[in-house]
């Protein structure tokens, strides 16, 4: 006898107590089988890696990662768990996905033509990403600005810095600064990649690491926690930027040039009272900081007659807004269309201040 046709046999006995089992039973397995959709359901939510709406599409690494035309071995275990870790454990950097890819509007267009114009690949544009995220802050070990430059490498490559003037916060500069240091690491190693890990950490690290470990790839090295995810990082940044839909972003990032049209004031004298010369200029000390940032001081003293360039918006009342929180220092915690528009310039020599 079939279980089917013993049950129906019991049901037609009129068995009331089998009848109130039978719907007790089939009550529970339709329970049972209810909250197991919802507890999958849930489980594939929890496939949320930020603290938005972004949801990851799945725990998969795009098939053909490059860094600067230099391909990623995927075919090893330890880097694909190296890159996993970075694409798909750290919450934070995607939930403000947004914010970045605002300042990626704002300061690649004025990032890349330098890197091309001085051959450097355009994916280090990513390594001010990590460094910064786009913004002048300051390291609690003292590295400052987009490409987070320390004083002494930055003065070893030209720029000033004291408690005057820190160009480290001026972004072209800054950004000719480290595509000089980008091809002496390629000089040195002729592999762009073991050139970035060494921006990090620097050449003689990376020397000595690849001579004790007898490697010849950045992928085969055992490196201290930062500089051993450097690259997986800029890795998965390049990814976020470029190709935002792989995270279930649904965004287009379409360059353009914000920043107001300005003139150049260029001054070969010192600067007794900077609030003055912003009203000179018909500006304010605010407006005049926000695109020379710099300018640290109150004062340039410039006995040396150095030439340099401020630019000066040519309307005042502009929102400073977008512009504000990326270009004035802040500490943190342990396009290919030229951005400004140079119009015309004008010159202010010592009688005039």
């Amino acid at each position: 006898m079939t279980i089917y046709s013993w049950i129906l046999n019991h049901i037609k006995k009129n068995n009331s107590e089998f009848k109130i089992s039978f719907v007790i039973f089939f009550s529970l397995i339709f329970i049972i089988f209810f909250l197991r959709i919802i507890f999958y359901k849930n489980n594939q939510d929890a496939l949320d890696y930020s603290n938005t709406n972004f949801k990851v599409l799945g725990l998969n690494l795009p098939t053909n990662l490059s860094f600067a035309n230099e391909k990623v071995p995927l075919n090893d275990f330890k880097i694909k768990e190296n890159l996993e870790k970075e694409f798909f454990e750290n919450k934070s950097w995607k939930s403000s996905a947004i914010s970045l890819f605002n300042k990626v509007k704002k300061w690649f267009p004025l990032i890349e033509p330098i890197l091309k114009q001085q051959g450097v690949p355009d994916d280090f544009k990513y390594v001010a990403v990590i460094e910064s995220h786009l913004s002048n802050v300051v390291s609690p070990v003292g590295a400052a600005g987009f490409w987070q430059l320390m004083p002494e490498t930055a003065r070893e490559f030209g720029l000033i810095v004291n408690d005057e003037v820190d160009e480290r916060y001026d972004v072209e500069k800054a950004t000719y600064v480290a595509c000089k240091h980008f091809k002496s690491g390629y000089n040195y190693f002729s592999n762009w990649t073991l050139a970035a890990a060494a921006y990090n950490v620097g050449i003689g690290s990376i020397q000595n690491a690849l001579k004790k470990q007898e490697a010849n790839s950045y992928y085969d090295l055992i490196l201290n926690s930062e500089t051993g995810s450097f690259i997986y990082r800029i890795l998965a940044y390049k990814t976020l930027i470029s190709n935002p839909k792989h995270f279930g972003i649904n965004y287009k990032i379409n360059y353009g040039s914000f920043f107001p049209a300005f003139k150049i004031v260029t001054v070969d004298s010192s600067i007794t009272n900077i609030a003055t010369f912003a009203k000179q200029l018909n500006t304010n000390v605010v407006i005049l900081k926000t695109f020379n940032a710099w300018l640290i001081g109150d004062k340039l003293t410039n006995t040396e007659k150095r030439v340099y360039k401020f630019k000066v918006p040519k309307n005042n009342n502009i929102d400073l807004s977008i512009y504000f929180n990326d270009v004035f220092p802040q500490k943190i915690n342990s396009d290919s269309t030229i951005i400004f528009q140079k119009s015309d310039t004008v010159s202010i020599t010592k009688d005039s201040l």
